[in-house]
Formats: C-alpha cells, sequence, structure tokens
C-alpha cells in the first residue's frame, strides 16, 4: 500500500516505523529537515520537506498514486485542509487526520465530504484519557484495551505471590471460577513470551495477558494477585489537553486533585471543572504536594508536556507516599527505560494512538488493534466473511484453523454473545474474533487468514 505520511512527529515517526516493517511504501512529510533525516537513516522510506498543506508538496510525495493519506501534524488545520486536498485534487481513496481541538470534534458535519473530507478521524489526547481511566479503574492492570465496543477486554498484569492461581496450573482457574470463562493469551517470564497451555504454572513476577468478558474481568484479575484498596483520591499534574480531559472525566466518581503551574489556565479550569479541586504551583514541589496530601493519594498522573518535569514529579509523588504514579513520556526510548520501576506506568501517546491508526490502514475488515508491549504485540479484532469454501476460517473449528507459529485465537463476538475461544469453538460469518499477534513479522499472514476467495462474490 502507498502511504503519504503527514509530519515527523512522535505520531507520524512511530506510525511510519510500524508500517514500514510491514511492507508499504512510505513517504513522510514535514517542515523539519533534521526529523526527516533521522527518519531516512533509520527506515527505508521517502521524505519530503516542505509544508504539508501544500498541493505541490503533496504532488512532490506520490499524491496522484496514494493509497492513503495520514495528517498527523500538530496542526488540526492544516491536517483537515491536506485531507480536503486530497480529496479534491488527487482522489486519494482514503484520508485520516488528527484532531486535538475538542471544538472541532463536537461538529462531526465537519468532516464529510462534502466538507473536509475526512474519511476517519483519530484524537490522541481523546485516547490517552480512555487508556488512563481503565488504569485507573483497574489500579492492578499494567494495560486494559477494550474490543467488541467494550463487551470483552484485554488486561495485561503481573502475577504476584499470595495471587490463587500463582504457583498453580492455569487450568485450576476452573476450579476457583467454575461459572466463568476466561482465556490467557500469553505470558511474559523475563521479557520472553510463551503461549501457555493448561498445565502452565504460573509464576510470581509473570506479566500475564488475559480475556475475558468485561463483567468477569475483576474475578480474573483477583487469581493472579490479591486485590488493591479501590481507588478514591487522584491527583493529576498538568493541566494541559490530557490532564483537562482526565479531570473532567474522573471528577464525578473520583476525588481529583489537578495541578497547573500556569495561574490563568488553572482559573479557567476551575471554573470548567465542578468537582475537581485545582491547584496553582509545581508538581514537582514537595511542599505543595506535602500539603495537598500526596501521601494519601491512590493515583498521581505526571501529564505535562514535558518528559523531564512528568519524570521527576512522577518519581517524587512515589517517594512521597502515593500507591500508583503514571507518567506521560514522549520519547519511547526513556518509556523502555522506566516502565515497572519506580514508575509503575510510563505511557508514550504516540504508542497508545497506534492502535486506531493501524485498524484503519491494515487489510482486512478491521473493528480494533491495540499495540501491547510498547509496541512489540499486538491484539486485534477481526471480522469473518465468506462460506466455507471462501474462507479459510467459516465452519472450521478452532483446533482445525492453520494459525501462524503464536497467533492465538481468544475471543469471538457473535451478535451480542461473547464466547472465549476453545479448541473445539467452531467458527461462523460474522464473527469478530479477537486475535493476540506476537511479531509484528505474522500480521500478513493473519491478514491473509481472512481473505475471501474471489469465487464467493
Amino acid at each position: 500500500m502507498k502511504i503519504i505520511i503527514l509530519g515527523a512527529g512522535q505520531v507520524g515517526s512511530n506510525l511510519a516505523a510500524s508500517l514500514v516493517s510491514e511492507a508499504n511504501d512510505i513517504t513522510v512529510v514535514d517542515i523539519d529537515e533534521a526529523k526527516l533525516a533521522w527518519l531516512q537513516d533509520r527506515y527505508d522510506l521517502r521524505t519530503v520537506c516542505g509544508p504539508a498543506s501544500h498541493p505541490s508538496i503533496l504532488r512532490q510525495a506520490g499524491a496522484e498514486d496514494a493509497d492513503m493519506l495520514v495528517a498527523v501534524t500538530q496542526n488540526d488545520e492544516i491536517n483537515m485542509l491536506a485531507c480536503k486536498l486530497a480529496a479534491t485534487l488527487f482522489n486519494i481513496p482514503t484520508k485520516i487526520a488528527r484532531i486535538r481541538s475538542v471544538d472541532y470534534m463536537q461538529h462531526a458535519a465537519l468532516f464529510a465530504p462534502e466538507n473536509m473530507a475526512v474519511d476517519y478521524v483519530i484524537s490522541p489526547e481523546q485516547e490517552v484519557t480512555d487508556y488512563l481511566r481503565r488504569l485507573i479503574d483497574y489500579p492492578e492492570a499494567l494495560q486494559v484495551v477494550d474490543f467488541a465496543e467494550g463487551r470483552i477486554r484485554l488486561v495485561a498484569m503481573r502475577a504476584h505471590f499470595g495471587g490463587p492461581l500463582v504457583g498453580h496450573e492455569l487450568r485450576d482457574i476452573r476450579k476457583h471460577l467454575p461459572k466463568l470463562d476466561a482465556r490467557v493469551a500469553a505470558v511474559f517470564r523475563r521479557d520472553r513470551m510463551f503461549v501457555p497451555e493448561g498445565r502452565t504454572v504460573i509464576e510470581d513476577g509473570d506479566e500475564v495477558f488475559f480475556l475475558a468478558a468485561t463483567e468477569n474481568i475483576r474475578a480474573v484479575m483477583k487469581e493472579m494477585r490479591r486485590a488493591d484498596k479501590s481507588v478514591r483520591r487522584v491527583m493529576i499534574a498538568g493541566g494541559g489537553n490530557i490532564g483537562s480531559r482526565l479531570a473532567a472525566n474522573l471528577e464525578r466518581d473520583y476525588e481529583v486533585k489537578l495541578i497547573d503551574r500556569n495561574k490563568k489556565n488553572a482559573e479557567n479550569l476551575a471554573a470548567q471543572l465542578k468537582q475537581c479541586l485545582v491547584l496553582v504551583g509545581d508538581a514537582t514541589d514537595e511542599e505543595l504536594l506535602l500539603q495537598e496530601g500526596i501521601e494519601d493519594m491512590d493515583v498521581f498522573c505526571a501529564l505535562t508536556n514535558d518528559d523531564e518535569d512528568n519524570i521527576m514529579a512522577a518519581l517524587l509523588a512515589k517517594r512521597m507516599g502515593a500507591r500508583k504514579v503514571v507518567a506521560l513520556i514522549n520519547r519511547s526510548t526513556y518509556v523502555d527505560l522506566l516502565q515497572g520501576g519506580d514508575i509503575d506506568i510510563a505511557l508514550s501517546p504516540a504508542q497508545a494512538t497506534i492502535g486506531p491508526l493501524l485498524t484503519h490502514i491494515r487489510r482486512g475488515d478491521l473493528a480494533a488493534v491495540h499495540s501491547l508491549r510498547r509496541g512489540a504485540v499486538e491484539a486485534m479484532e477481526a471480522v469473518v466473511h465468506g462460506d466455507r469454501n471462501a474462507s479459510r476460517l467459516v465452519g472450521r473449528r478452532i483446533e482445525e484453523v492453520e494459525l501462524p507459529e503464536g497467533v492465538s485465537i481468544g475471543a469471538i463476538l457473535r451478535g451480542d454473545e461473547v464466547m472465549i475461544a476453545h479448541h473445539d469453538t467452531l467458527i461462523e460469518a460474522g464473527d469478530h474474533i479477537i486475535l493476540f499477534v506476537p511479531n509484528k513479522r505474522l500480521i500478513p499472514k493473519v491478514e491473509k487468514l481472512f481473505q475471501v476467495g474471489l469465487g464467493f462474490f
């Protein structure tokens, strides 16, 4: 597929790196020559230096025969204009735009074909906000992602000594929870992944990925470790796009305090937020944190625009007694260094956005794609089409399907029914299948599984 990416920032660079590895023809456009040179040195792709919304630059990038344009610059207006030009001048079939402004997002008609011609809108800020909300709702989790419009959840968590299942075989979960069905899709032990079997023994420290119907998630989590006390108090450092959205999302259900160093911004937020306490100050100020009861906080989220400030604030909050700390980190190298140490969760906004982008880019009928373990692993929800003659899946039991090595089917949504996959589960046309893919190199093979023979049409 020939794809033009506008913007070589964190989102654009991460997307380019992900797509290049899947044998796509990628061209990246940006006004920053240094960023483009960095990308070209590392990946097999083309770059064009210039304003992303200029027709001549789009033509130079190959817009006349491109399959897709992904506009992810920092500027909403440039992204929308580029999509309009892509439709009007170049007839590019698929246009995706990153939109940061809540104001634009509230007017869906703006993106219609007769207006800005944006086929799909992505909002990194909203994706990160939703992601953080799930982590706060499930404080024991390392990662929580939704499938089947929220009916099925995949959770990553670290098994701890004292959990009922730790030191026991996986199949024992049925003894503890006879009326509940769940599927452990993968286990990471000392950073090495394996697909577990019923006789696999869960060890203390294992990172376990499991799928279950959303209403059963908490019961399964209790098998892996003793439940933490529920979250009541949350402190947020940074009142920017993400911090303010998260505070608005949480304030009805939790006691929320938000710290912002900009007095005017803090005053505006105090007027907008109904129950959240907004404070003016520096989240790395030890005296301020002590005064505001940091030792009583269940979750501390450092969400400013500065990586170093977020790291320092999160480390300080943890040292002063906050139970769980989350830091927003733009530089992916920092994320890998910090995750799982004194900082419980280091979150990359660009990585959180990759999944929704890949949902629209991948071949086949995909309802959701989620990037796991900082991009090393993927989970996806794909729709099955065709009949037994035209499809490799329809009319076959899971044990009959030739899955690529390491790929596992975890759950199926059939209509409104959530089914945890077993070896004898029969696949039907229209099923939404949740797959766990341990290596990105296997993606093309997985996509082929869902292709329908031409004779079906």
